[in-house]
């Protein structure tokens, strides 16, 4: 065990955050993802994992406790901070490797001295921290340093260029490198994929596979997940629960013990309901007083399963088809160059109705410029394109998730939409979780995911039967994309989106379009056949189950008499109310015979007696077990 919390609370003022959390890293190299809805306490997890909050101490807290095995070095992206930003990026970068050059200078210096003859008494001290340098990697250090700079995309000469003169995404990514290079224990990674391409997204996935530390990633990327943790801990409803296995594994898992749990409970509530309806039957004959207390206690010793609480699945649930319906061709492109100054990428394509088109790509390529330019807000270099007849479109731009007004929600839609009714509004508001007083808030004082949710709304409610989204999923949860996911999968539309997201590409896109350093490249086949013939990944086929067909000799058929079978049971279960009956009144005459005081004084005799009880209540609880058994026999043919 590396690291632990055991029943772990986090509060902040009177609001209780994460309740009796229990979280372990078992080894050295596990990797972890935290998985939950938006606003469920993942940031917070990771926050008091790197010791940047505390556990809130209870009155008696001895079983509340945080634990770590040595002293583990924790590093966390939003702990890195810039002390001097005049200073250039070769030069930052590189205090990472201040105690790799201080141990090889350590190193040089024992080699020199054991030269001269100090050989035994250091032998010991250099094998020590020689293993330790290369723990940290001294001996490849300066190539990766080289390779993590190109992968996250920073040129020679950006290696001159003062912090001060990079945007705010490039100096969150330098400091990504320099976590990365540091090398630490525990690396804590909050949504890493942020802002990446697809390209250094894939060559992320491989670093940290390989990574020979511990990793724990809070990440809304499927693909990125699967391919690289082994446990999943989720957050839902305040409860922490932990699965073996990457996301796909945790998903199957988490549904099958959900129908487990759901078949045990619904089938225990069914024996208790058929167990209470026999002691309603019976209570008031005197007969089965002992069999009605019987199936009482029965009850009362049930270890009862409690009904599983439903998936958190909450999320915007509109279906929505276009006003109108398209031609059989609703985009030609011939040769369209886009771009600002100068031109960024030349495409050609031809769209039919109903395709999905996956656009990926690099960062700064070109993606972007080109949806722009279909929709008009940036006029093309040269080219030519073209939308077929009847074509309606719906544009989402990534801006639309930073839009603010002062205007409340309900007023900023119902103005788009001035013939609604209040309750009409009300019902499109509600499809995409604004209800209730929520419609009230202003819309400045939304998250960037409610802000999508809020520009979907008003664009699924012009009806377009042609959507250009921009990056849709960026601030959405999981929950969240996989509904989009489904949505676009059943729009009788045609679609045309960009998207980071592999997973999403792979569910929805027919086709993928692929912009490249060396131009845009068309694939007339989805994201997973696209992986298969570009990258060189072989596509995970699960093989079909066949099932064995076993010869059978024929046989007589066997006629089931109903009534016959029905009326032999109950003949069965009179047969053992008689014998239940007589036991009862075997026992009875026993017991008065026990109390009796003419025998009190005579141990033999008393002992025989309660011997004879004890056989009879024997033999009338197996009977009692017996007319249990066929009675549900009973209830289960009628």
């Amino acid at each position: 065990m590396l690291y632990q919390i055991h029943n772990g609370t986090v509060m902040f003022a009177a609001d209780t955050i994460l309740k009796d959390i229990n979280f372990e890293i078992k080894n050295s190299n596990e990797k972890i993802a935290i998985v939950g809805r938006n606003g469920c306490g993942k940031t917070t997890l990771l926050r008091l994992i790197s010791g940047e909050i505390e556990i809130t101490k209870r009155d008696s807290d001895e079983d509340m406790f945080v634990a770590k095995t040595g002293n583990p070095v924790i590093g966390y992206l939003k702990q890195m901070t810039f002390k001097d930003d005049s200073v250039t990026l070769e030069e930052e970068v590189k205090k990472v490797f201040a105690p790799i050059l201080e141990m090889k200078a350590s190193l040089d210096s024992m080699v020199k001295r054991m030269e001269s003859g100090e050989g035994a008494a250091l032998a010991d001290k250099y094998t020590a921290l020689e293993e330790r340098f290369k723990y940290l990697g001294g001996y490849y250090y300066e190539k990766e340093y080289e390779i993590v700079l190109k992968k996250f995309g920073f040129t020679d000469e950006d290696k001159k260029k003062r912090l001060s003169e990079f945007s705010g995404g490039q100096r969150t990514k330098i400091a990504f490198v320099k976590l990365l290079l540091e090398k630490p224990d525990i690396l804590l990674l909050d949504e890493p994929t942020n802002h990446l391409d697809i390209e250094t997204v894939e060559w992320l996935e491989g670093y940290l596979k390989d990574y020979p530390r511990a990793i724990v990633i809070v990440s809304h990327d499927r693909m990125f997940l699967d391919r690289i943790v082994e446990t999943v801990y989720e957050i839902e409803r305040g409860k922490i629960t932990r699965y073996p296995g990457n996301y796909s594994k945790f998903v199957e898992t988490k549904k099958l013990n959900y129908e487990k749990q759901l078949k045990d409970y619904e089938a225990q509530q069914k024996e208790i309901e058929r167990l209470n309806t026999i002691v309603e039957k019976y209570k008031n004959t005197p007969t089965k007083v002992s069999m009605t207390r019987s199936k009482l206690k029965a009850i009362e010793h049930m270890d009862k399963i409690d009904c599983p609480d439903k998936y958190d699945t909450k999320s915007f649930k509109a279906s929505f088809k276009p006003l109108r319906e398209t031609g059989k061709d609703v985009l030609y492109i011939d040769k369209l160059s886009v771009g600002y100054d100068s031109i960024l990428e030349t495409v050609s394509l031809d769209m039919k109705k109903g395709e999905k088109v996956g656009i990926i790509g690099g960062n700064g390529i070109g993606k972007s410029t080109f949806l722009k330019t279909l929709v008009g807000a940036l006029e093309p270099k040269s080219g030519y394109f073209k939308f077929g007849a009847n074509v309606d479109i719906g544009y989402f731009d990534q801006q639309m998730a930073q839009y603010t007004s002062k205007k409340k929600i309900i007023d900023d839609y119902w103005d788009m939409f001035p013939t609604l009714t209040e309750t009409e509004v009300r019902n499109d508001l509600g499809a995409f979780l604004f209800s209730g007083d929520d419609v009230f808030k202003t819309v400045d004082l939304l998250s960037g995911g409610e802000r999508v949710r809020l520009a979907l709304a008003k664009i699924f409610k012009t009806g377009p039967n042609f959507l250009i989204l921009d990056e849709p999923t960026n601030h959405m949860d999981i929950v969240g994309k996989e509904t989009l996911e489904s949505m676009l999968a059943d729009f009788a539309g045609s679609v045309l989106f960009v998207s980071h997201d592999r997973y999403f590409i792979k569910k929805v896109a027919s086709k993928v379009l692929d912009f490249t350093k060396d131009g845009v490249v068309a694939y007339n086949f989805g994201y997973e056949e696209y992986e298969e013939k570009k990258l060189g990944k072989p596509v995970e086929i699960r093989p079909t189950k066949v099932e064995k067909v076993e010869e059978k000799t024929q046989e007589k058929p066997v006629y089931f008499n109903l009534g016959k079978e029905r009326s032999k049971l109950e003949r069965k279960l009179e047969k053992i109310e008689e014998k239940i009956s007589l036991l009862e009144d075997d026992i009875t005459k026993l017991k008065d015979e026990l109390s009796n005081p003419a025998i009190s004084s005579d141990f033999t005799k008393l002992s025989k007696i309660q011997s004879d009880i004890d056989e009879k209540e024997e033999i009338l609880l197996s009977a009692m077990e017996e007319w249990n058994e066929a009675d549900k026999q009973l209830s289960e043919l009628k």
